[in-house]
């Protein structure tokens, strides 16, 4: 290959003020070199299948859509008739999957009063302390014929603490119910009230004032009746007696025998009415069984009671606080407790790691895995600070693996990332951080994909205070934290995970070849059954309410959508997005999960990883969409993958570079870019850093043609996929200042050495290209926070020349230009402008303090534009790159 005086960006900032849209402020263009594989000028089918869908005919409007549904503005297949794409078997299969939606909603209704209630499981299952000095422990279950916990405070018996008949031990659709009291301190006597409850948190005693309860009672019927209102409460017996009494008089019959034939009641009534007027407190009876609770009743007295407030204040104060609690009781079940439970099922007995622990010990190396009882005092408690940050007009999203983020060959903790990497983020100029692999897995080198406890922070990192002030110092930087949860799949372990959980192959997931991933080893969710979706709906409420994360990044989308798990060719014909190997059941999981989340949470922010680009991923659900705000486009890292690893640098094609970065235009506003992320840099692939650099020979003599060569594809391939997305940009941690080493977690293969499993930070503490390669990247995030690149209209390519290897294009007032020749710089090169003026250099990828050679000197920093079409644009610019 032959060497290269080195690609260079520029960005030219015009100071004309005299255009309209530029309210007097000088206007931005931007120059930029370029280089790139010659590939095929349009982008095929399967490189591109939104295009293939643009090529349907029109079609009309759903003329079966209810009224109710239309005034609603709900529209099974609205997203197709707005891209004016007629496809009778797919537009078919949104009608019937919306109908299987609107099934699917009145089977939850039937056991939740609402969908928020439907999300919300993790209030009732699990372990929860109840304010009558117990612990409630609450399981789903449905194959195990038994049910008790496991711990070290029982002794591991199963026998001490089971669920119980006559205690709602055990209900129809399969949970399970255990009640753990706590245990009375020796000298103490129990409560006076069978009913005394505790508050855990505060230390406020009012109980214990001195006041009985008879008193406490005596001062909330005084307050909430007026004289004479609770006569009948006092005395029960009085309104029958009476009502006896002026039936049949004072001497009325004694047995059923001398009873004798009874008027039924309303000819009874008719009768006193005659003697005494209407009655202001009548039942209306009209033969319904609910009748009798339709009572006429004083309008006065009405509006009084109505109007008074429940004398709760008095209830709570038979409350007592956490120190009378401790005085009187022993915990239960204390903190830090290890636990299982035990299920008696049709083949034995077993113990498993509960399904909604939030703290787990997965085992390993001879230790048995557990569950942890979580439950720190208030002192201990972590307490929030900060409030999440607003949602940005654009993402500049910084990913992270908790585990590698230290320099040590060790595993990181959320500590070390909290004090160490957050402000590093910051000071980088991103504005929220995805983490991968939060959630607790057994082996740490699936990277986190193998999720074997859903509400469980992964314990190798720390606790859950620890997570919990990593997210609270994180919003207090002005970052949003997002999680990539893992609901396409789950771990196939058995003891700490979700696999044959109560002895049963299909509890959680399908039974048989369906239940197992094609290729990877783990099991595929049962997203049709109800309890299931109550499972992972409630789990994405859980990081929020819990943990106040600000949006989730669903991983593998693929896997979950098909059930041949994605891996199938796609040609972009919408009959392979509604044929027999896609899984509705998945699809309307996903519809309602980003229906709950805007719902309950306007601001948060979902995110689709799907390689098939499944129609209608980013529309509204209202419209026939799966209602996520942005989606990953994972062809631009693969083509930037292969271009480095593979083709030469005179072979790079501009057109398709840019048939890849567009190729899915018509939904740009939707659109994540990102040059690298993990998965560029794991499973025994490379980073670019160490494809561009690791190869390079020091001892070569053409030792610094080559680093400049890779400086500057590392800057301009970051650059131009930066400027070219829509509002939301990604990069994994490390690639901002070219890490120069992939990631390897310990596995047998590499003798379980961490060497390989962190990030060399300090590199940033030496000046070299490491350094220079960070300076451009945080000047990339600036000009994206002050002139606002990403948030803009997607760009306009107007110059694409694969024989200069030259690609321009506008973006709001920016033009860049990258000249990707590995040997060609040009004097003088023209560009079309659409705005007269001169035009000033803003960031140039050549400058020496980003490592570059400073070819274009500063006094080539302005240009003027010549009144000359170019480009079929008014005005011509000139430059040298």
């Amino acid at each position: 290959m032959s060497t290269l005086s080195v690609p260079i960006k520029i960005f030219f900032h015009p100071t004309t003020t005299t255009s309209s849209f530029l309210h007097s402020q000088p206007q931005t263009l931007t120059f930029i070199p370029t280089r790139t594989p010659t590939i095929r000028a349009s982008a095929s089918a399967s490189e591109n299948p939104q295009k293939q869908h643009q090529k349907q005919h029109k079609s009309p409007p759903n003329a079966a859509n209810t009224a109710s549904d239309a005034d609603k503005g709900i529209h099974p297949a609205g997203f197709l008739t707005k891209r004016g794409i007629s496809h009778k078997a797919f537009g078919q299969f949104l009608r019937e999957r919306y109908k299987a939606l609107k099934d699917l909603k009145d089977e939850i209704f039937n056991r939740h009063a609402n969908l928020k209630e439907m999300a919300s499981g993790f209030e009732l299952l699990g372990m929860h302390r109840h304010p009558e000095h117990r612990v409630d422990y609450m399981e789903w279950a449905p194959g195990a014929r038994y049910c008790a916990i496991v711990a070290d405070f029982n002794g591991w018996s199963p026998t001490e603490n089971c669920a119980r008949e006559g205690y709602f031990g055990h209900d129809d659709y399969g949970y399970w119910f255990i009640i753990l009291q706590d245990n009375l301190r020796e000298g103490e006597e129990p409560d006076e009230l069978y009913f005394q409850q505790y508050n855990y948190v505060d230390d406020y005693d009012k109980g214990d004032s001195g006041i009985t309860i008879d008193e406490i009672f005596k001062k909330a019927n005084d307050e909430y009746w007026q004289p004479g209102e609770d006569r009948y409460l006092n005395n029960r017996l009085e309104g029958p007696v009476k009502l006896y009494e002026e039936i049949f008089g004072p001497n009325g019959p004694q047995t059923m025998e001398e009873l004798g034939d009874i008027p039924d009641a309303e000819t009874r009534y008719k009768e006193w009415v005659e003697k005494h007027g209407p009655s202001r407190y009548a039942v209306i009876d009209e033969g319904k069984e609910y009748d009798i609770f339709n009572v006429i009743v004083d309008p006065e007295w009405n509006e009084r009671i109505r109007a008074l407030k429940p004398p709760i204040p008095y209830w709570f104060e038979t409350r007592k606080g956490r120190k009378a609690w401790l005085k009187k009781y022993i915990p239960g079940i204390p903190h830090g407790s290890k636990y299982r439970v035990y299920f008696n099922t049709a083949n034995g007995p077993l113990e498993r790691v509960p399904a909604w622990a939030t703290y787990v010990q997965p085992g390993g190396d001879g230790v048995p895995a557990c569950a942890i009882h979580w439950e720190p005092s208030p002192e201990q408690a972590y307490k929030w600070k900060n409030k999440s940050p607003e949602v940005p007009k654009s993402l500049r999203m910084y990913e992270a693996h908790v585990g590698i983020s230290g320099s040590e060959p060790k595993i990181s903790s959320f500590n070390d990332f909290t004090d160490k990497v957050l402000p590093h983020i910051k000071e980088a100029g991103y504005n929220a951080i995805q983490l991968i692999g939060v959630v607790e897995h057994k082996d740490y080198f699936t990277v986190g994909y193998r999720v074997t406890n859903f509400y469980a922070v992964s314990s190798r990192y720390g606790t859950p205070e620890d997570f919990k002030r990593l997210v609270d110092e994180a919003h207090g930087l002005g970052l949003l934290v997002f999680l990539e949860i893992v609901h396409s799949y789950a771990a196939a372990d058995e003891m700490v995970g979700l696999s044959m959980f109560d002895g049963s192959n299909d509890c959680y997931f399908h039974s048989g070849k369906r239940g197992q991933h094609k290729f990877w080893g783990t099991r595929m969710f049962k997203y049709g059954d109800p309890d299931v979706l109550h499972f992972l709906l409630s789990n994405l409420n859980w990081w929020i309410t819990e943990y106040q994360i600000d949006g989730f990044h669903f991983h593998s989308v693929s896997s979950m959508l098909y059930t041949h798990n994605g891996f199938a060719s796609f040609t972009g014909d919408l009959e392979e997005y509604c044929n027999q190997y896609v899984d509705r059941d998945a699809q309307l999981y996903l519809i309602l999960a980003n229906e709950i989340l805007h719902a309950l949470y306007p601001n948060i922010i979902t995110i689709a990883e799907d390689a098939t680009f499944y129609p209608g991923l980013c529309e509204p659900t209202s419209q026939g969409g799966l209602g996520f705000d942005y989606y990953v486009n994972l062809s631009v890292p693969e083509m930037w993958s292969t271009f480095l690893d593979s083709v030469p640098d005179l072979e790079w094609s501009m057109t398709k570079i840019v048939n890849t970065l567009i190729s899915s235009r018509e939904h740009a506003d939707r659109m994540l870019m990102y040059t690298e992320n993990h998965n560029q840099s794991i499973s025994g692939r490379q980073s670019f850093a160490e494809i561009l650099f690791g190869r390079i020979d020091k001892h070569s003599h053409h030792y610094k043609e080559s680093l400049q060569r890779g400086s500057s594809l590392h800057k301009m391939i970051r650059l131009i996929t930066f400027t070219t997305g829509c509002r939301a940009y990604l990069n994994f941690m490390g690639n901002e200042f070219g890490h120069p080493k992939r990631v390897e977690f310990p596995t047998s293969s590499n003798n379980y050495s961490y060497s390989l499993a962190n990030r060399q930070w300090d590199l940033l503490e030496k000046d070299g290209i490491h350094c220079d390669l960070f300076s451009f990247d945080k000047d990339m995030m600036k000009l994206d926070e002050n002139l606002r690149v990403l948030s803009r209209r997607i760009p306009n390519f107007h110059h694409v020349n694969d024989s200069s290897m030259v690609i321009s294009y506008i973006r709001g007032p920016l033009l860049f230009v990258f000249n990707f020749h590995p040997t060609n710089s040009y004097d003088s090169y023209s560009i079309g402008v659409d705005e007269a003026g001169e035009y000033q250099v803003i960031l140039n990828t050549d400058e020496i303090k980003y490592g570059g050679q400073g070819i274009l000197k500063e006094d080539q920093y302005l240009q003027r534009t010549v009144s000359r079409r170019c480009h079929c644009l008014a005005e011509l610019l000139r430059f040298t790159s």
